[in-house]
């Protein structure tokens, strides 16, 4: 039986891919979902991981919303500017029976984490409010995973400000919780935009998609959006996966180059908010993943959403 595999997310159009992604994917058995507000707000994160999860047919995967806002300062903002007022860039997708876990997010991953048989792999998203909570209030759970994956951080330059990556910025507290003094003993991986950037699906492999089925077709839909306002936003003509290669790294930890490092975040208040340092060769609780075999991690990105149109 494949060990299992839980994803904290704030769905979110890459989310999308990475939650189909991990639902194709048989290395890692996809038990459980919490939601983080980020790139929307709760209610639609938690609505959307719903639904995207009943696309891929697995609405059987429970879903617990986890933390609306970050732990100590309020958000300045959702990602509507990339990912639309939705989150899923308007695209329909199928009502989800039934309704969400009742637990908070963070309890419902100790749970899940305690019951479980088998080692299990938590890949975080989404920013890290959920897994501060986890690793506060349930550290016996925290410490019980195989490993953690993040996809969060950068050694250049940021996404949301000159400095920092969104999921980063919009939590660096909790951020600094998980990446820089964890206080409990979880492997980390750590996956930053100076990989997750040059993961960019052509065209070509958005038209695959297309072509392939109901699933494919709404995938490609929904990374047209995406697509648009990268460029609109002056980022150039590119489709970045960013969540999935976190879910890859997770399934093909092969096709990851990763170095160990101490990652220290800003949590001022300053231009550097959200900013993360990567101190290479110090000794450290994270594995830096800014490298990867992008023309191999691209191809199991759209073979692995091909395979759920079969």
């Amino acid at each position: 039986m494949a060990d299992a595999l839980l994803i904290d997310c704030d769905p979110g159009i890459d989310d999308m891919i990475a939650l189909l992604v991990a639902c194709a994917g048989p290395e890692l058995d996809l038990v459980g979902v919490s939601t983080v507000g980020g790139n929307a707000g709760l209610a639609r994160t938690t609505r959307n991981a719903r639904a995207v999860l009943a696309l891929a047919g697995r609405a059987d995967i429970p879903v617990a919303a986890g933390a609306a806002r970050p732990l100590v300062r309020s958000s300045t903002g959702f990602g509507a500017h990339v990912h639309g007022e939705d989150g899923l860039g308007g695209i329909d997708l199928p009502t989800p029976p039934g309704g969400p876990d009742p637990r908070h997010g963070a309890a419902f991953l100790a749970d899940s984490i305690r019951a479980a048989s088998r080692p299990v792999t938590l890949v975080a998203i989404g920013p890290l409010t959920n897994i501060a909570l986890l690793y506060a209030t349930f550290p016996d759970a925290a410490a019980r995973l195989a490993r953690l994956v993040v996809m969060g951080g950068s050694v250049g330059t940021g996404n949301i400000t000159r400095a920092a990556e969104f999921n980063i910025w919009w939590d660096p507290e909790a951020a600094h919780r998980v990446l820089t003094d964890p206080g409990v003993e979880v492997p980390t991986t750590q996956v930053t935009l100076d990989l997750t950037l040059r993961c960019t699906l052509p065209d070509a492999a958005v038209a695959r998609l297309r072509a392939g089925g109901p699933v494919g077709a709404r995938c490609a839909d929904a990374l047209d959006f995406y697509g648009r306002a990268y460029r609109e936003q002056g980022s150039g003509d590119v489709t970045p996966v960013h969540d999935a290669i976190a879910v890859l790294a997770a399934l093909r930890p092969e096709l990851i180059r990763s170095r160990p490092a101490r990652v220290l975040v800003d949590t001022t208040t300053g231009a550097e908010r959200g900013a993360t340092t990567v101190e290479a060769g110090r000794a450290g609780p994270v594995a830096v993943a800014d490298d990867g075999d992008v023309p191999a991690l691209l191809d199991e990105v759209v073979r692995r959403l091909s395979r759920l149109d079969r």
